[in-house]
């Protein structure tokens, strides 16, 4: 099955306008590669392999001499890069060269969003990585009025959104992608999904907001792993889930 948006030309769409992703197959299943300037989704479930489709999309562009730049709440940088370097993705010497820039958020400080609009805007980065954006949707918020205040408990005239709330994770999420529509970087940003939820995003808002959704899945009864394009920007593309595994070279097609 073919997924075809009716009003966009598609004669339009060339290889100019597309960013590799790193594995050959991927980009042929979605017309050349991810559109320009747009925002992917790349969710599933714990041990999916979403994580190292990301470390593809930097390796690809850091190979083109691109500025990347990886966003993590996970503090432990180094252990990434450990992790990375186990299964054949040496980031090393485009660290050392300040091509890629691993940035850790933290999540406790009032700053986040401010600290991400300055890397974003300051680095000149072609590809932005942000993994993984479920625990920065569950920052508090705090509003006062009509204007929200994101996140700080600094004010006593200001009331706290409750961690989990609708109106917190949108905000996070406009502000994020708002951030990102706005600079001319091309964007993954990974989302965890629960085991047999049916959302396509542990905030299950994020899926209509971005340009792109790639989906990875475990089936467990056939031991494989799988891979599927839902949706994709100005792109022809099938629906049928593609059998994949990870080996030391990261994520193969089968």
């Amino acid at each position: 099955m073919i997924e075809i948006n009716e009003e966009v030309n598609f004669t339009k769409i060339t290889n100019s306008n597309r960013i590799n992703t790193g594995l050959a197959r991927l980009d042929e299943l979605i017309s050349g590669g991810l559109p320009k300037n747009s925002i992917t989704l790349i969710s599933g479930t714990p041990g999916s392999g979403k994580t190292i489709l990301c470390y593809h999309y930097l390796m690809e562009g850091l190979k083109n001499g691109e500025n990347c730049l990886y966003l993590t709440s996970d503090e432990r940088i180094n252990n990434i890069i450990k992790q990375a370097n186990n299964i054949g993705f040496d980031f090393q010497q485009w660290l050392n060269n300040s091509k890629l820039k691993l940035m850790y958020l933290d999540l406790d400080k009032s700053t986040i969003h401010k600290e991400m609009e300055q890397e974003i805007k300051t680095g000149n980065y072609t590809r932005v990585v942000i993994d993984s954006l479920t625990p920065i949707t569950e920052v508090p918020v705090w509003v006062s009025g009509i204007n929200e205040i994101m996140p700080s408990s600094d004010s006593t005239e200001t009331k706290k959104y409750p961690v989990g709330s609708l109106s917190t994770t949108r905000m996070h999420i406009r502000r994020i992608m708002s951030l990102l529509n706005h600079k001319n970087c091309t964007t993954l940003i990974t989302s965890e999904i629960p085991e047999g939820a049916k959302s396509l995003s542990r905030d299950t808002i994020s899926e209509f907001l971005v340009d792109g959704i790639i989906l990875m899945d475990i089936d467990v009864t056939m031991d494989r792993r799988k891979l599927t394009v839902r949706k994709m920007r100005a792109t022809k593309h099938t629906l049928k889930p593609q059998n994949i595994t990870i080996t030391e070279g990261g994520i193969k097609f089968l």
